[in-house]
C-alpha cells in the first residue's frame, strides 16, 4: 500500500468504518414475495386497473398509478430497506442515498455463485459483486453521501484530494484501453465510478477469501481443473462472469453511454492493478502487462 493510501485511510477511517457498518444489504426477495398472509403486494397493486383487450391503455394506467405512489411518498421518511429492483433482475446495486446494497435473486446463480462449486471460484464470482457494491458507496459519487444516504462532505480537503489524484490514475489507464469491436479507445472519465468499484471489489473478495481459507482449510477442486490452484480458480472465475460477445454498433454505443467498460477491460484493469493476480499465474513483474511494476499500476481502495 503506498503512503498516500496511508494517509487517506486512517483520515476517514473512523468515519468510513462507520459508513460501512450502516450499509443495509437485501438479499434474494422481499419477505412477502412468498407469505400469502401479508397484505403488502394486494395493497400495492388495488388499484391498477388492467383489462385484457387494452395492451397501451394498460401501460399508461400502469405509470398513472405508479406516478401516484411515487407522489405520496414523497415527504415520507426514506425506507432504507425497501426493495429498489425486481429479484428477477441478474444484477446487483448500491443506492448511495440509501447506503443499501441489493443482490437480487437472479444474480446468486452460477456462475456467479453455486453451493457445488469451489469457494474459491464464488468468492472470485458473486464475492467480487459484493466488494463492487460496497466499494461504490467509496467511489467518486458515493463519497459524497454518508452512512445515513444524506449528502455530505465528510472527507477532508487533503483527503479528497488525495483520493481524486489516485482516481485520475485508474480514468487514464482505462481511457489508455483501445477496443477494437468499437475501433476507439474507452471513456475513462464515464467509467470512473464503475472501474474504481472492480478494483476494489476484486481485492475486498479476496481478502474475504483468504479469512475463509484461514477458517476452513483446504478448498474443493474442480474436475477438469485439478492442476489450478485455489487462486488461480478465483481469478478464473471472476473472468468467466465478465465474458460477453458484441456487435460493433452495440460497442460504439456503449464507449459513449455505459457507465460500466467493456467485460474484456472489467477483467484486465483490475487484475492488471492487483499483484495477487499475477502471483497466481506466474507472471513476470514488469515484463508482462498483467503484472505490472507497482509505479505503473493503480489503485484507490
Amino acid at each position: 500500500m503506498s503512503w498516500d493510501s496511508l494517509l487517506l485511510i486512517i483520515e476517514i477511517c473512523d468515519l468510513t468504518q462507520e459508513k460501512a457498518e450502516k450499509i443495509i444489504p437485501v438479499i434474494g426477495y422481499p419477505d412477502y414475495v412468498t407469505n400469502e398472509e401479508d397484505p403488502t403486494m394486494d395493497e400495492e397493486y388495488e388499484s391498477y386497473e388492467v383489462t385484457q383487450s387494452e395492451y397501451f391503455k394498460n401501460v399508461i394506467r400502469i405509470q398513472i398509478e405508479s406516478s401516484k405512489n411515487l407522489l405520496m411518498i414523497l415527504d415520507d421518511t426514506v425506507d432504507r430497506n425497501q426493495w429498489l429492483t425486481s429479484p428477477a433482475t441478474v444484477n446487483a446495486f448500491y443506492s448511495a442515498t440509501r447506503n443499501q446494497i441489493s443482490f437480487p435473486a437472479a444474480i446468486l446463480q452460477p456462475p456467479f455463485y453455486d453451493e457445488a462449486q469451489p469457494s474459491s471460484m464464488n468468492y472470485g464470482g458473486i464475492g467480487m459483486v459484493i466488494g463492487h457494491e460496497i466499494t461504490h458507496g467509496f467511489d467518486d459519487m458515493g463519497s459524497d453521501y454518508n452512512g445515513d444516504g444524506d449528502l455530505e462532505k465528510w472527507w477532508s480537503a487533503e483527503s479528497r484530494r488525495n483520493f481524486e489524484q489516485k482516481s485520475e490514475c485508474i480514468e487514464r489507464q482505462y481511457g489508455d484501453y483501445f477496443w477494437p469491436e468499437a475501433n476507439q479507445k474507452l471513456n475513462g472519465k464515464l467509467t470512473l465510478g464503475e472501474n474504481i468499484a472492480d478494483n476494489g471489489g476484486i481485492r475486498q473478495a479476496y481478502k474475504a477469501y483468504e479469512k475463509w481459507r484461514s477458517v476452513n482449510g483446504e478448498d474443493l477442486k474442480l474436475p477438469g481443473l485439478e492442476n489450478f490452484s485455489e487462486d488461480q480458480l478465483f481469478f478464473l472465475n471472476n473472468a468467466q462472469i465478465w465474458c460477453s460477445l458484441v456487435r460493433p454498433q452495440f460497442a460504439a454505443t456503449a464507449v459513449a453511454t455505459n457507465s460500466h467498460s467493456p467485460g474484456l477491460f472489467r477483467v484486465i484493469g483490475a487484475l492488471s492493478n492487483f499483484e495477487k493476480f499475477g502471483e497466481a499465474y506466474n507472471c513476470k513483474r514488469g515484463l508482462d502487462k498483467m503484472y505490472p511494476n507497482k509505479n505503473d499500476s493503480c489503485r484507490v481502495w
